[in-house]
């Protein structure tokens, strides 16, 4: 796609803020038609899939947050005049058109094309059908707001498309199609990775630990437990899996403190062999693969560890590569887990639901990449280009 004058990308998303503010109604109106015809069989899915007033104030100030940002495309990286005379210019560019893959939430209908097209990238949404007259509208406001400054709707495309004719458009796109985004669970990955032809970028699933070190300070681990864990088991960052050091004090007394303020807030909770010992009514884990799982549930299991060393081995083992948290008060401790653990993002005494763009001061993101290229983490702004080099010469020949 041609370049956009910056001024022009953000008057678009100007009035892209003023339409989804004057057309809440009709907005939250197509989305209860999208409530109405879900079965409510999956939770999660249906808490991602509901919008109201709040939600839509949000989608307003991701909009404006990313407008506000610098614009990320003909930046210079680095620009050099070789001993032969050649001048060499690196800079960013889109990356041309981008497909992302995802299921209910219609927030990532307006996050997603905001970032796509403030980095001038062409982006096809391919939403699940649970949101289908949510994602429609948003994509009729979108398309309204280019039209109003005299840009092609082109930018911003929904595709419907079932499985087999998703997985026909990714082995042969009718398209130019530059980098593929799935951002949802495994199964959904495993589909993409197998059919593209082109880049795939990973969002991978949570499944997000939390150790307990022998030194942690238990009321704040408790307070970060409850957040992490129950105040919104709908999003990628939720922690599932809690590790504690059997050698921390008052073992046994903790660990009955801990089972309370789960059971308080409904958390189903999975022991292995040795948490058993202490809480016998618990569900002892049978089979590891329960430890690859993520719940998207008011559920999570809980593990002994000898050291942190052995933490950090089974965090790697078993994490989906997103966010890990380490309680202590030893900064050693930290350092270690912190350089150790494999995640995209790693955490000292704190919450893995900070695990999000605008909490890290990225702004709107696109997914949580997993991947370790070209980016891991959130994937704002400043990540959606590439780069292309630029070599200015005066008939130089290569002897």
């Amino acid at each position: 796609m041609k370049l956009l004058e910056t001024t022009v990308k953000n008057n678009v998303l100007e009035s892209m803020t003023k339409i989804l503010d004057t057309n809440r109604a009709q907005l939250l109106e197509a989305n209860k038609r999208d409530l109405d015809a879900f079965q409510k069989e999956d939770q999660a899915m249906y808490d991602r899939l509901i919008l109201n007033d709040q939600k839509i104030d949000g989608m307003i100030i991701a909009i404006n947050e990313v407008k506000a940002q610098e614009d990320p495309v003909n930046r210079v990286i680095s620009d050099k005049k070789l001993a032969n005379g050649l001048i060499v210019t690196n800079k960013t560019i889109p990356f041309g058109t981008i497909m992302i893959i995802y299921e209910s939430r219609p927030d990532v209908t307006v996050e997603a094309a905001v970032l796509a097209f403030k980095s001038n990238n062409k982006i096809l949404l391919k939403g699940g059908k649970e949101a289908i007259f949510s994602n429609k509208i948003l994509v009729d406001f979108w398309h309204k707001a280019l039209l109003e400054n005299k840009v092609t709707s082109d930018y911003i495309k929904l595709l419907q498309m079932d499985r087999a004719e998703t997985q026909s458009f990714l082995k042969n796109p009718t398209e130019q199609l530059d980098l593929v985004v799935p951002r949802g669970g495994e199964r959904l990955i495993d589909f993409v990775k197998e059919h593209a032809k082109c880049a795939v970028l990973i969002s991978g699933r949570g499944n997000n630990f939390l150790y307990i070190d022998e030194s942690a300070d238990w009321d704040k681990t408790l307070a970060v437990i409850i957040d992490a864990k129950t105040a919104k088991i709908s999003a990628c960052n939720a922690l599932d899996k809690i590790l504690i050091n059997k050698n921390i004090p008052n073992f046994e007394r903790k660990l009955a403190a801990l089972q309370t303020i789960l059971k308080q807030r409904s958390v189903t909770i999975f022991v292995d062999n040795e948490i058993h010992k202490v809480l016998s009514e618990e569900v002892l884990i049978t089979e590891n693969a329960i430890w690859h799982e993520e719940f998207l549930a008011l559920k999570c299991c809980i593990g002994a560890v000898n050291h942190l060393e052995e933490a950090i081995d089974v965090i790697n083992t078993y994490s989906g590569g997103h966010s890990a948290s380490i309680m202590t008060t030893k900064d050693a401790n930290a350092a270690d887990f912190m350089q150790q653990v494999d995640c995209a993002a790693v955490y000292k005494n704190a919450s893995t639901r900070f695990t999000d763009g605008g909490q890290l001061g990225v702004g709107a993101e696109l997914a949580i990449s997993t991947d370790k290229l070209h980016h891991r983490g959130p994937l704002g702004l400043k990540k959606l280009v590439t780069n292309k080099y630029y070599i200015y010469g005066e008939g130089h020949v290569r002897n």
